[in-house]
């Protein structure tokens, strides 16, 4: 299951997870994020306990977007340790995106 993320709870969620986390940056009026929704879902499910995953509305929240340079959506950033190790811009394949999971965890 993804968890909704904002500007008000984003490090408490994802900063102090504990887990590597994966946040996707969207808008529900963009077309590729919403290509994109179904694999985070999956994603979400497929790593579910061992990595965290969030999506971030850029509608909603704008200071964390800003604050990681997000210019275009779907941006994914990846998180080990309360740290940015990872970002892919744009409808990715599932795989690319696994692969980049897999190096946070393996």
């Amino acid at each position: 299951m993804t968890v909704a993320v904002n500007d008000s709870n984003f490090k408490e969620i994802v900063l102090d997870a504990g887990v590597p986390a994966v946040v996707d940056f969207w808008a529900t009026w963009c077309g590729p994020c919403r290509m994109l929704s179904p694999i985070v879902d999956s994603l979400a499910r497929k790593y579910e306990g061992k990595v965290l995953v969030a999506k971030c509305n850029v509608d909603d929240s704008t200071d964390i977007p800003m604050q990681y340079g997000i210019r275009n959506i779907p941006t994914i950033l990846f998180f080990k340790d309360g740290q940015l190790v990872g970002r892919s811009v744009g409808a990715v394949p599932q795989s690319e995106l696994e692969n980049k999971i897999n190096s946070l965890i393996g």
